[in-house]
């Protein structure tokens, strides 16, 4: 007797390519309960652009799973929940209303379009470095620093501050996104909240003792009918600008890179007609993109597909699976960077459509044109791609890349 499907992302080979289960889960089982992680996982596309949606589902998380902990645990986790409770990903109405018409206002169209220059410059500038004919670690080399210089300039950041954040970065990242129960990425995520909020509040005074015409001086000056932002606000969305604003950009770059080496013939389609990058970019969000799940708690006691979701359970919403649900767009497993229409979940539905999603489609269309134009091959180099090992996120950890010109 065939054994049915489990969704179990501590497994290598699922982490590798989760889109076989997925698949698998669609057809047989698309509302899941994995015994594994204590959640349901969700993969049809209709179901989760409904969870992403419904009334039905709360995406205040993070409380019910702290209040939940014991108390030794909540002791170390106290610091980090002072400020990821204040995310706007974690918020709900009309909270996250208040906040979020602040913060479009803070990352306006027209200033991000004006970043375009200087974002191509850094691509250059990082591609320039880039040892040819020799292999060198694409991930680490570009797709990281990249999108951490944009957000580092655009909030008036020294760049030589990066590696001192990204460490913290890294162990938040511990905390909100892995699926494993480490005890000690509890500690370690309080130390990076710890020592990011504490830089970020030093910013804040200098800010406001010397105002610039940067990220966290708009966010200084933001108002509403009800004020401007408290000092906690304001050190939470700087973190979250700081974490969201490379994290996702990093993955989609990894990934747009993987999809097109292992797929030629688009490669040479896209260095054949450069003027395609919008759509390729759309296609890279949608094929394997860098938002692997939303994560919801069960707001009320209800049905879906038959199965009963219960108050305080944890959902997660596999966009990854749902952008290749046949149900929705032909050929799903087919990398075609023409695909139109192209109706990807990758940045979100509704109240949380994904705020960064204007940069990180500027910054991916300029680095993919700046290698394809710079490079005339590119092919993978010796040693294995490892993945992110992350429920919520999804990309390559390491990339090694050999470019010629």
């Amino acid at each position: 007797m065939t054994q049915a499907p489990v969704y179990d992302p501590t497994n290598d080979t699922i982490r590798r390519n989760p889109f076989p289960l997925y698949e698998s889960l669609q057809e047989h089982d698309p509302i899941h309960w994995s015994p594994v992680i204590r959640s349901w996982i969700i993969t049809r596309y209709d179901d989760v652009r409904q969870v992403a949606m419904a009334q039905t589902m709360s995406s205040d998380r993070l409380r019910p799973f702290y209040e939940a902990l014991k108390d030794e645990r909540r002791e170390i986790l106290s610091g980090v929940m002072r400020y990821l409770n204040e995310w706007l990903v974690f918020k709900a109405a009309p909270e996250h209303t208040r906040l979020r018409k602040m913060m479009n206002a803070v990352f306006s169209l027209q200033m991000i379009q004006g970043r375009e220059p200087q974002i191509r410059s850094t691509a250059e500038d990082l591609f320039s470095q880039a040892p040819g004919g020799q292999p060198f670690d694409f991930m680490k080399d570009v797709a990281v620093l990249l999108p951490a210089y944009v957000i580092l300039d655009m909030m008036g950041l020294p760049r030589g501050d990066f590696r001192m954040i990204k460490e913290w970065s890294d162990d938040l990242r511990l905390f909100i996104g892995t699926s494993r129960a480490d005890e000690d990425k509890y500690r370690k995520a309080r130390s990076g909240a710890d020592h990011m909020s504490a830089y970020f509040r030093d910013v804040i005074a200098q800010r406001r003792a010397t105002p610039g015409d940067d990220v966290i001086t708009k966010m200084l000056l933001a108002q509403d009918e009800k004020g401007s932002l408290n000092e906690d606000e304001l050190v939470a969305m700087c973190m979250l600008v700081l974490f969201g604003g490379h994290e996702t950009t990093t993955n989609l770059l990894g990934s747009a890179v993987v999809a097109l080496l292992e797929h030629p013939q688009q490669q040479k389609l896209l260095r054949e007609n450069p003027q395609l990058i919008d759509s390729a970019v759309e296609e890279f969000l949608r094929y394997d993109g860098p938002s692997n799940s939303i994560a919801r708690v069960v707001a009320v006691d209800h049905e879906l597909h038959g199965k009963s979701l219960k108050a305080g359970e944890r959902v997660f919403a596999m966009i990854n699976a749902a952008n290749r649900d046949p149900r929705r767009f032909d050929r799903p497993h087919d990398l075609d960077i023409q695909r139109s229409p192209n109706r990807h979940l990758t940045f979100g539905q509704g109240l949380h459509f994904c705020l960064g999603a204007p940069l990180a489609r500027l910054e991916a269309k300029v680095c993919i044109n700046a290698l394809l134009g710079r490079f005339a091959s590119m092919e993978l180099g010796p040693g294995d791609v490892n993945w992110l090992d992350a429920l919520v996120m999804r990309g390559p950890s390491n990339l090694p890349l050999v470019l010629k010109s």
